[in-house]
């Protein structure tokens, strides 16, 4: 036989969290087809001395819906080693939709997610009405990686309701035509269901995203529907109860009162906050808790703090304020001979001092900082000294500060703002839990001001190589079929006979994530931060190589995965 694919050399660590061991593996229509010491022939022959052979990564947490039709390779999530990602998450969907009624589901992406309405105007060939005809859309797109999606709640309320949807609750007739479309959705191969009641999302309007307005009873309604397909997965960005524990209790006790009672697989994202260390706590014994009542729920974790970057080519957080507002619209270099100008950064920094009296801050949009909690960032090296720290070195206000490092370094310059996940022992302890699934990217979304397409890399790099605080079996066990297990990927996760022949190689003593940097490559003209990756030397999907070093090979083997 004449293999189309042979890896030679390797060392596989087969995502079982077994111990790794030496083999090639080789690939043949997609599939792999043997592994152990093969001599046959193939078409393409990869040397991994050296490196690991890995199953390819899946993040189950990503809003690509929009990016699948303009961007043929998945970045940034293909740099770091994504080669099968879930979208639709939070209830944000571009389907079931009528051309007629985009605008309806652009509100719910564009300020929530921050996804631009001009690149999704731009770069979305709109082809489809229903979730269905959505997917068969998605099908028939050259790809580079794998997508599967859920039906999200917010689209599928504009869909049946309408404007109604951002006002009333759902009538009878309403809830029966949204629970006919998620059963239709389901069967043709949505990944499930999604929703969000998080009072952070909201629409360009300032009004809650259509989901938010659904009773509890219409959300219950919906997962139960699912759960008479027999298959899917119910995710949802959480309601915020508060600290009072009749409200918590309340809460708990319909997710696990709805997981129990459909039999859908429940999943939602968890984040430690150093305002209130221990809030993540009940949640996780509430995953204990309902395992033990008879239903499943899995909480999605990260593998580090949940940054915004900041800085003068992409945002400040001053960028809508007095002085600041006329700067930040001239063009970079008029920018920097501004700030050259002691007199004018003397009136940026009095601005910027003043008590911040505009709008709470929703999502990720940049908020005036706790410079105790801002940290400058010219490398990939997660402990550096704060701007406060720094700033009483230099004798200046960390505003001041963040002009001067910009200009030293020529605007190649972050500055990392924790929003989330701010202690790291806490990190470790949520990945390490058994009904956790590290993942929670948001790859496609918030493109300019967050970059965690790269948490598998980080893991990798950081958590095993740096604090060796698990080995490299257990990481990739994390990233690659605790994921693909959780979503029903059953054919992936795994370098086992078979299998699809997605796969990593890397290097153990070098993978890891580069430098942001910003790029204006969206559909007319946005920005958007990218980053790739060092020590990945090739990714293969579905028996295709697609990216050597970073360098697309202009293959695009990635498929639409239906449940």
């Amino acid at each position: 036989m004449t293999y189309d694919l042979l890896v030679k050399n390797g060392t596989v660590i087969d995502g079982s969290g077994g111990a790794r061991y030496r083999a090639d593996v080789a690939v043949k229509d997609g599939r792999i087809a043997a592994i152990g010491r093969i001599n046959e022939k193939a078409s393409s022959v990869i040397d991994a001395e050296g490196h690991v052979v890995s199953p390819g990564f899946v993040d189950g947490h990503t809003h690509m819906d929009a990016q699948v039709f303009w961007d043929p390779i998945g970045s940034c999530s293909c740099y770091h080693g994504v080669t099968s990602v879930v979208m639709g998450n939070c209830g944000f969907t571009l389907a079931p939709c009528r051309e007629s009624e985009a605008d309806l589901v652009f509100r719910n992406l564009e300020r929530a997610e921050d996804i631009s309405r001009e690149a999704m105007l731009a770069g979305i060939d709109w082809s489809w009405e229903t979730f269905p005809e959505f997917l068969d859309a998605v099908d028939a797109l050259p790809k580079g990686i794998n997508y599967a999606g859920y039906i999200g709640h917010s689209a599928l309320r504009t869909y049946v309701m309408g404007e109604r949807a951002f006002t009333d609750p759902a009538t009878d007739d309403d809830l029966k035509k949204m629970c006919a479309e998620v059963q239709q959705a389901v069967i043709a191969g949505a990944v499930g269901f999604s929703t969000s009641r998080t009072r952070n999302h909201l629409t360009t309007d300032g009004r809650p995203v259509a989901s938010r307005i659904a009773e509890w009873e219409e959300v219950r309604a919906i997962v139960n529907a699912v759960g008479e397909t027999g298959k899917g997965i119910f995710e949802l960005a959480g309601e915020t109860p508060g600290r009072k524990p009749e409200r918590i209790r309340d809460y708990f006790g319909r997710l696990k009162d709805l997981a129990v009672e459909s039999g859908v697989t429940q999943t939602w994202g968890m984040f430690s906050t150093r305002v209130a260390p221990d809030l993540w706590r009940p949640y996780f014994d509430l995953l204990d808790e309902t395992a033990a009542a008879g239903g499943r729920m899995i909480a999605q974790v990260h593998s580090r703090a949940l940054n915004v970057l900041l800085s003068f080519k992409a945002h400040t957080p001053f960028d809508n304020w007095d002085v600041w507002r006329d700067l930040r619209v001239l063009p970079l270099e008029e920018q920097k001979a501004k700030l050259a100008d002691p007199e004018f950064k003397a009136k940026l920094v009095a601005v910027a001092s003043r008590e911040y009296t505009g709008p709470r801050a929703v999502g990720a949009e940049a908020r005036p900082p706790n410079w105790d909690w801002v940290f400058p960032m010219s490398n990939m090296d997660p402990d550096q000294m704060s701007m406060t720290e720094m700033a009483a070195q230099r004798g200046v206000h960390p505003v001041e500060l963040m002009i001067d490092l910009s200009l030293e370094h020529d605007f190649e310059i972050f500055f990392r703002q924790p929003i989330a996940n701010e202690d790291q022992d806490h990190v470790l302890e949520m990945m390490k839990h058994p009904r956790s699934v590290v993942t929670f990217s948001d790859s496609g979304a918030h493109v300019s001001q967050i970059m965690d397409s790269s948490l598998q890399t980080h893991l990798l790099s950081y958590w095993v190589r740096e604090k060796e605080a698990m080995t490299l079996e257990e990481a990739v066990r994390q990233i690659t079929y605790n994921t693909a297990t959780l979503w029903g990927l059953h054919d992936r996760g795994l370098i086992r006979r078979g299998m699809a022949a997605d796969l990593v190689i890397f290097d153990p003593e070098t993978v890891g994530a580069r430098m942001p940097e910003v790029v204006q490559d969206l559909p007319a003209g946005g920005k958007r931060l990218k980053q790739t990756a060092v020590g990945i030397k090739h990714t293969v999907v579905n028996g295709e190589i697609l990216l050597s070093d970073n360098e697309h090979s202009g293959a695009a083997p990635g498929k639409l995965l239906r449940s």
